[in-house]
């Protein structure tokens, strides 16, 4: 066990209470490696955010356990309150609880406070270590700056005099998936700004992996066009003469090897060419499609690179929100390969998804209780997450939100729409990350929880439906202090002459947020007959019809921030074989059965391949039953898309910040 883990559970030992108050301003609990440590010494820890769902929770599984003598869900319950003020809890509570606090102040003494509480928890562990190693006397905030940099993210500002210094940097940083934070980024800028470098956006290109893959694919188009190769995607042109002035030293060997991996894992586009191009550098030839195959290739090599470096069950769940991205990118590319150049590939791709759903898997047996409590500050970890972090976003400024929800729009197809969006939208940005669904992925479980940012435990009475979507909605935004005249929900959207009367309910000036549901992906893979690969020509019709891009325009139009996501996506799926079991199965998904009572869960027949996860947050009468591995209660060999289990594909879905901006 790690000092920094050791140190904060040292706060609760074992036998001594059975509830406990811990005042966490800075949500140090809610760190994912810290509640499973907790959670394996016998602690839960549940945040209070909402006393009645905290009472309902209190009493349903522990208190009531507790009084008859019974362990309950846990041998002990920590209320984690996000503050120091006990009189915001009920008297009860306080009475009982044996209390504890933790800050990072008091456990970072030496360092500015102001400057540690912008870092990410993921850093606690090495910075609590670099701390007691190197630090003698207290640090100033400039020095605290310097002192992150140079002992978590091993960069020194002061050194960056050349191009080539920079961008290694700069691509090392988000190659690892570690951008800077802002604040730390401003920093750098700061130091910089007398320096040949100066001219750069540099805060952005060290915070945002997003706008620096969209100023190195501008780079590579205008590197390629001194060669006479020009990239159709970079049609923009307001951003282009913008991003001119950023010249990439390419030919620098420790760019290159980055600049390679970007190439093959698909965050750049390869730009097509015809004809031989005997003065172009060999070493960028990575960077050019110059016959069929070879994108082939490019696959195949992005595979095996992903393969190399997988995540274990000892990964956060960042880790898997990347591969996830990684993995859409090579699937959105081998979907879009003709028939010839894909069948040699298939089986090394089907390994590849495979391998990365059994490693999944043993990690959510591990983690999964870990993410509903996560905190969404800087992101939802969870789609129930999102409206909590939309009123953040609102209280940050952003006065408009839009919420599109893809239904069942899988990683991949998000990268083929993003694709689409590139080369139509002027100056198309989108901050790329994921989050995950609940389990399991059925719309009527996952999507009421993304828009009412509820455990499915808090909605049981309309678990198997949706009609409730609109008032969940709206409930979580009037207990955040907006009026029923200020918030739009509509669904079913998918065509171009559903514009109009989607632009008379949100043009009005008193809407605040808009809740939009596009079920387009949804009804065409429900309808798939060739798989996942067969889809990708009718979701390219789709887009061809120009609604993602005027829905988009539409909303920027009335000034609305948008944020897109799913809430679930899809899988390719082979028949196990069809339960017959009537009404017995509640729920009846082609992954998934669910059950009320555990005497029907067990009525399954053995020579299913089917397995139980009971994830906490479930009504206590709603029992799953997966498919294993990538299986359907279908006809045996029966070839489907699906969604429901819990595979990379379906359960780690997009979830992106769009908008219009020029570097």
């Amino acid at each position: 066990m790690s000092a920094w883990i050791d140190r904060i559970l040292q706060a609760f030992p074992a036998d001594l209470s059975r509830f406990w108050i811990a005042c966490d301003p800075d949500d140090l609990l809610l760190d994912e490696r810290i509640l499973h440590s907790l959670r394996e010494r016998g602690f839960e820890v549940l945040p209070f955010e909402d006393s009645v769902a905290f009472r309902i929770e209190y009493e349903e599984r522990y208190r009531a356990a507790w009084d008859r003598g019974e362990e309950g869900s846990s041998k002990a319950l920590v209320l984690q309150l996000r503050g120091t003020d006990l009189n915001s809890l009920p008297w009860d509570y306080v009475r009982m609880g044996r209390q504890v606090s933790l800050s990072l102040a008091d456990l970072f003494p030496r360092l500015s406070y102001s400057v540690i509480r912008d870092m990410d928890s993921e850093h606690h562990e090495a910075l609590f270590v670099a701390q007691n190693k190197h630090v003698t006397q207290p640090l100033g905030d400039g020095a605290t700056k310097d002192f992150i940099l140079t002992h978590i993210f091993r960069i020194s500002p002061y050194l960056l005099s050349r191009p080539e210094d920079f961008w290694r940097e700069v691509l090392r940083l988000h190659f690892r998936g570690a951008g800077l934070p802002e604040l730390l980024a401003k920093h750098v800028a700061a130091v910089l700004k007398d320096t040949p470098l100066a001219d750069l956006p540099i805060a952005e290109l060290l915070s945002s992996k997003s706008y620096m893959v969209r100023a190195v694919q501008e780079a590579w188009s205008h590197f390629l066009s001194q060669y006479g190769i020009q990239n159709g995607r970079a049609s923009n042109d307001g951003a282009s003469a913008v991003l001119k002035a950023v010249s990439i030293p390419f030919e620098h060997p420790d760019v290159r090897v980055i600049i390679d991996t970007m190439f093959l894992e698909g965050a750049l586009q390869p730009v097509s060419v015809e004809g031989s191009l005997t003065d172009l550098p060999r070493w960028a030839k990575v960077g050019l499609v110059e016959d069929p195959n070879a994108l082939g290739n490019l696959v195949s090599e992005g595979v095996k690179k992903i393969a190399a470096d997988m995540p274990t069950s000892h990964s956060s769940h960042r880790d898997w929100v990347e591969l996830a991205r990684r993995l859409g990118e090579v699937i959105a590319r081998f979907n879009g390969l003709s028939a010839g150049i894909a069948e040699p590939l298939q089986q090394q791709v089907r390994a590849l998804q495979r391998n990365a759903d059994e490693r999944l898997m043993a990690w959510l047996f591990q983690h999964f209780a870990d993410l509903p409590s996560l905190p969404a500050a800087k992101g939802p970890v969870m789609v129930h997450h999102v409206p909590r972090y939309l009123a953040l976003r609102r209280s940050a400024g952003e006065e408009r939100v839009a919420l599109l929800v893809f239904d069942g729009l899988a990683m991949d197809q998000w990268i083929q729409i993003r694709e689409h969006l590139a080369v139509t939208v002027p100056d198309f940005s989108a901050d790329e990350g994921g989050c995950f669904a609940w389990l399991p992925t059925l719309t009527s479980v996952s999507r009421q929880a993304l828009f009412s940012g509820l455990k499915p435990r808090e909605f049981s009475n309309s678990i198997d439906t949706t009609s409730q979507e609109p008032s969940l909605w709206a409930r979580f935004w009037l207990e955040n202090g907006l009026r029923k005249s200020e918030i739009v929900y509509q669904k079913g959207l998918k065509r171009t002459e559903q514009l109009a009367a989607l632009e008379e309910a949100i043009a009005n000036p008193t809407i605040k947020v808009a809740g939009i549901v596009v079920d387009m992906i949804d009804e065409i893979v429900h309808g798939a007959m060739l798989g996942k690969r067969g889809i990708v020509g009718q979701i390219n019709a789709w887009c061809e019809t120009g609604f993602v891009e005027k829905l988009l325009l539409l909303l920027m139009k009335h000034g609305y921030q948008i944020y897109l996501t799913a809430d679930h996506g899809n899988v390719d799926a082979e028949g196990i074989g069809r339960l017959s079991q009537g009404v017995v199965s509640e729920l009846r998904g082609e992954r998934v059965r669910t059950y009320r009572n555990e005497t029907l869960a067990a009525s399954v027949p053995p020579e299913f391949a089917a397995f139980r996860f009971d994830s906490p947050g479930l009504p206590l009468d709603f029992l799953p039953l997966y498919a294993e591995s990538r299986g359907a209660f279908v006809t045996i060999g029966e070839q489907i898309v699906a969604h429901g289990g819990a595979s990379v594909e379906e359960i780690i879905v997009p979830f992106v910040r769009i908008s219009r901006k020029s570097p």
